[in-house]
C-alpha cells in the first residue's frame, strides 16, 4: 500500500491555510492574487483528500487505544472493534487516491491538443478505417464538451481517409487522449469482399501536446516556406493563387503542409501550429528519454512501431493489448460513448504503474 507520510500531509494542510489566509486579504496586487489562485486551485483537491486521511488515521489511532485497554466497557470495545476493521479496509483507498494526487504532473496533461490519423497496410480497408477511427474521436471530443477543427485532410479515392490532421481544443485534452497515440488494428470483413474473407488493416494515430509559443522558438532562418496552388481530389483546383503552404525545418528535416484555408496567411499559421506541436512534442521524448534511459513504461510509450489495439468487428471486441483489457462493446466504442472506458482503464494502469515505482524507488 502507498503511504503518504504524516509529515507531509501536514506540510500540504499548513500551505493550504495559508493560501487561504493570503487569499482573504483584500488588498493583493492583481498578479499576486491570480499566482495564489492557481496554487489554491490545484492544491485544494490535495488538501481535501490529506485531511481525509489524516482524520481516519487519527480515528483509527484513538479506536486502537480503546480497543487494546483504553476502554472497560466490553459493548463500547466491540464497537470500537466493529469500527476500527470498517476504517481499515476503507483507509487504503483513501491513502491511495491522495497517493495519486501527490504524483508529479504530465505538464502538458491540462493542454489542447493536435489529432494526426494516418491510413496503414491494407489500402483501401486502411482509409476507411482511418476514417472510422477520426469519427469516432470527434464524436468522443462531442461527449467531453471539446472542439474539433480539422486542419488538413486527404481524402482516399474509394472513400476514407489518408490522412487528416485536427486540433482539439478544450480542457485536460492531451491527458485523455495521449494513450491514443500507436498502431490501431481493424479485422473486418470489407463492403467489397465477396467471399466473406476478414482482412486486417491499420491506422496510425498520433495525439501531440499543442504547443505554445514560449515552449518551441522557432528561427526564421531555420524555416523554408514553399507557397503553391491547392488541389482538391482528381488534381481539380481549389483555387486559382497560390495559397498553399509547406514548410520545412530544416535542423529536423520535419516538413508540415497546409492548403484548407483560401488564404495563404491562414494556411502558414496553422501550419506553424502543426510544425511547433511536433517540435514540442521532440523535446519531450528526448527529455523522458533522458530520465528513464531506454526504459519506457507499459502504458503511454507511444511506441507506432506496435499495434496498441485491434478494433475486431465480427466478435464485437475492442482490445487494448497494453493493458490487456478487451470490451465486447464496439459500437459504442466507434461511436465515441464507449471509448471513455477505455481511456479510464489507461489512465489508471498509468497511475498504477507510476505507484509502484515510487513504492520501489522508497
Amino acid at each position: 500500500m502507498t503511504t503518504v507520510p504524516t509529515a507531509r500531509i501536514r506540510q500540504i494542510e499548513a500551505r493550504y491555510a495559508e493560501l487561504t489566509e493570503q487569499m482573504s486579504a483584500g488588498d493583493l496586487p492583481a498578479e499576486k492574487f491570480v499566482a495564489l489562485s492557481k496554487e489554491y486551485a490545484e492544491l485544494k483537491p490535495v488538501a481535501e483528500a490529506a485531511g481525509i486521511v489524516r482524520a481516519m488515521r487519527d480515528e483509527a489511532e484513538s479506536l486502537t487505544a480503546m480497543v487494546n485497554g483504553g476502554e472497560t466497557d466490553r459493548e463500547m470495545v466491540a464497537l470500537a472493534e466493529e469500527e476500527l476493521l470498517s476504517l481499515k479496509a476503507q483507509l487504503p483507498d483513501a491513502e491511495k487516491a491522495l497517493a495519486v494526487l501527490l504524483l508529479p504532473k504530465d505538464m502538458a496533461d491540462e493542454r489542447s491538443a493536435i489529432l494526426e490519423i494516418r491510413a496503414g497496410t491494407g489500402g483501401e480497408e486502411a482509409a476507411l478505417f482511418a476514417g472510422d477511427l477520426y469519427r469516432m474521436y470527434q464524436r468522443y471530443a462531442e461527449t467531453q464538451g471539446w472542439r474539433v477543427e480539422t486542419m488538413e485532410m486527404s481524402s482516399a479515392d474509394a472513400g476514407g481517409l489518408k490522412e487528416v490532421i485536427a486540433n482539439v481544443t478544450g480542457q485536460g485534452v492531451f491527458a485523455k487522449l495521449k494513450f491514443e497515440s500507436g498502431v490501431h488494428r481493424v479485422q473486418r470483413v470489407p463492403a467489397t469482399e465477396a467471399s466473406g474473407r476478414i482482412h486486417t488493416s491499420a491506422a496510425t494515430v498520433a495525439v501531440l501536446p499543442e504547443a505554445e509559443d514560449v515552449d518551441v522558438q522557432i528561427e526564421e532562418k531555420d524555416l523554408r516556406i514553399d507557397v503553391f496552388r491547392s488541389s482538391g481530389p482528381g488534381g481539380q483546383s481549389v483555387n486559382t493563387t497560390d495559397s498553399a503552404v509547406r514548410i520545412t525545418h530544416l535542423p529536423t528535416g520535419l516538413v508540415v503542409s497546409q492548403q484548407d484555408e483560401k488564404s495563404q496567411h491562414k494556411n502558414k499559421a496553422k501550419a506553424l501550429k502543426v510544425l511547433r506541436a511536433r517540435l514540442f512534442e521532440l523535446e519531450r521524448e528526448k527529455l523522458a528519454n533522458e530520465r528513464a534511459g531506454a526504459r519506457k513504461s507499459m502504458v503511454g510509450s507511444g511506441d507506432r512501431s506496435e499495434r496498441i489495439r485491434t478494433y475486431n468487428y465480427p466478435q464485437g471486441r475492442v482490445t487494448d493489448h497494453r493493458i490487456n483489457l478487451t470490451l465486447h462493446r464496439l459500437p459504442e466504442i466507434m461511436e465515441g460513448g464507449g471509448l471513455g472506458e477505455l481511456v479510464a482503464a489507461l489512465i489508471a494502469e498509468d497511475q498504477a504503474a507510476r505507484l509502484a515505482n515510487l513504492n520501489e524507488g522508497a
